[in-house]
């Protein structure tokens, strides 16, 4: 599938739904003298929340690699139910499965519309660990960063945007909603910005989430949730999720 953004952006974003160790004995002493066995020091424990990657597939994954159960999400982060679920279920499910490190959690950016590049790139340009803090804060302050971007663009800011290549026309229109001012609070300069949303790499690279999503786990809308690698149905939210998360574990 194609992923063409000057088409995605036609259509303001839509609030209300989200579619589409062992001890080791001392060497032996002369003439009966015995040296006690020393314990091996005990490895310290992993915090599995401090665990943190960014998959080959395009996502960010959070906890133990090679935990029993493997829970990956497909976000928008225009969407409002994937806010819901990252304000509901996102504190309990890192708190008491993901630390335990019986859950890995990863999410990956599913692209709804074309407000959805811009966040989603800058996501794409952090660390895995800053990523996963700015995942955070683009859903804890999405009522608030999205609105300019529920707006209709005006005529003549739809035809500069038409007239750049796709990836100047991403970053543009970032910026025309506000979100080089957001990141600019969490220091990154307007060059990196720049930089960060108009990165063809990782512009393909969402397409390519996107046809994988399509094709492997029949999205119909976000969030979709999968465990071990199969869609988990009608489970958009952290209520219908738990059950499904409590079986497989």
């Amino acid at each position: 599938m194609s992923l063409r953004f000057a088409a995605a952006v036609a259509a303001v974003v839509a609030l209300a739904g989200c579619k589409g160790g062992t001890a080791t004995a001392a060497p032996a002493a002369p003439a009966k003298t015995t040296v006690a066995a020393k314990p091996a020091a005990r490895p310290a424990a992993t915090n599995w929340l401090d665990v943190i990657a960014a998959t080959p597939q395009g996502g960010f994954r959070q906890g133990n690699p090679n935990a029993k159960v493997k829970l990956l999400e497909f976000g928008s982060l225009t969407c409002s139910h994937c806010a819901a679920f990252a304000k509901e279920g996102v504190p309990t499910l890192r708190a008491k499965y993901v630390a335990t490190g019986k859950v890995s959690y990863e999410w990956r950016p599913f692209i709804l519309n074309g407000v959805d590049f811009g966040p989603s790139l800058l996501v794409r340009c952090q660390s895995p660990a800053a990523a996963i803090r700015l995942i955070d804060a683009f859903y804890d302050q999405q009522g608030q960063w999205i609105i300019p971007f529920t707006k209709p663009l005006p005529d003549d800011v739809q035809k500069r945007l038409a007239a750049l290549p796709q990836e100047q026309q991403i970053t543009a229109f970032a910026a025309q909603g506000g979100l080089d001012a957001f990141m600019r609070t969490r220091g990154m300069t307007r060059a990196r910005f720049d930089q960060c949303t108009s990165d063809k790499a990782g512009i393909a690279k969402l397409g390519e989430i996107r046809d994988d999503a399509d094709k492997n786990y029949g999205l119909t809308g976000t969030p979709t949730f999968a465990i071990n690698g199969k869609t988990v149905p009608d489970a958009a939210n952290w209520a219908k999720l738990k059950p499904a998360l409590d079986a497989a574990l």
